[in-house]
């Protein structure tokens, strides 16, 4: 396996090796996993990409999430952004597929609002636009190594208020369901989280996130708008362009992404799945107290 760095603080695209290997063979599997907890985010070309390698693959990093209430895919673990209709055509801009595209354009870490967040997503281009679509992402963990001491001992403890709404209602205030809403209530988040294999902290950040315990609304979503502009200045940032058959893995307690938008009249399906964190995954660093705790109250 060779690795081949994308950017000086993280990524790596991994050479000679696929998903099938990493999944057939535990000794390639461990060089993978090693890989992804050094640099956050794996890129795979030309792979022969099936739902079935996908799953495969992503459940050796642990349990698979279900994709939620009111995303294409409900109740499976494969969450199919396309903009592509039953007809085979380009859905109509009103279709609640390309304002979730909209939303996807926001700097976030997913899964960040829901009662068990995620370790790790695992994305693959199945149709891709001529023009446009990249990803791009950012190292929060930089991000946390970049902060001065003083900003890091004001933070490292700090608990933030991730929701789905916080999110959704920066592009429109009408599209989660009153069944999407009573699903996802708000959660609690500590700022940082802690890779428990090399003990490196990052921040934990998303456009999900929109408060601050102990700060005022405003004072707290200043914050974390600064926060989020620091980690992502252009310096700092990787963008993938897509090709199909390609993969992309990237490590939710230390990134940022956002998706961006593509030309006009182009198809373009993706699928991703996604892995819930563990303990093993240092869950509960990120939790304000054990969730058994939470749970029981």
């Amino acid at each position: 396996m060779r690795i081949e760095r994308l950017h000086p603080d993280f990524g790596a695209e991994i050479h000679g090796v696929g998903l099938i290997e990493a999944t057939s063979d535990a000794a390639v599997f461990a060089q993978v996993c090693a890989a992804f907890e050094e640099y956050s985010v794996l890129v795979w070309r030309d792979q022969p990409i099936t739902d079935d390698v996908q799953a495969a693959f992503s459940r050796g990093f642990g349990p698979l999430e279900l994709v939620k209430v009111g995303s294409a895919g409900h109740g499976t673990f494969y969450s199919r952004m396309n903009n592509i209709g039953q007809d085979g055509k380009i859905v109509p801009p009103s279709d609640k597929a390309l304002i979730i595209a909209r939303a996807n354009q926001l700097w976030h870490t997913d899964s960040s609002f829901k009662q068990i967040p995620a370790v790790a997503s695992v994305l693959s281009a199945r149709v891709i636009p001529e023009q446009g679509g990249e990803t791009e992402f950012t190292s929060t963990r930089a991000a946390w190594e970049r902060l001065s001491p003083a900003e890091q001992a004001a933070l490292r403890d700090a608990v933030v208020i991730h929701s789905y709404a916080t999110s959704r209602n920066k592009i429109d205030r009408t599209m989660m369901t009153p069944e999407e809403h009573a699903a996802l209530p708000a959660v609690r988040r500590r700022m940082t989280w802690r890779n428990p294999v090399n003990g490196r902290r990052s921040l934990y950040l998303a456009s999900h996130a929109g408060a601050i315990e102990g700060m005022g609304d405003q004072d707290g979503a200043d914050m974390l708008a600064d926060l989020i502009e620091r980690a992502t200045e252009p310096a700092h940032t990787y963008v993938h362009s897509w090709r199909p058959g390609d993969v992309v893995m990237w490590d939710n307690r230390a990134t940022m992404h956002r998706g961006r938008p593509w030309g006009p009249n182009q198809l373009r399906s993706i699928v991703r799945t996604t892995i819930s964190a563990t303990e093993q995954s240092g869950l509960n660093d990120v939790l304000p107290e054990r969730w058994e705790q939470r749970a029981a109250a």
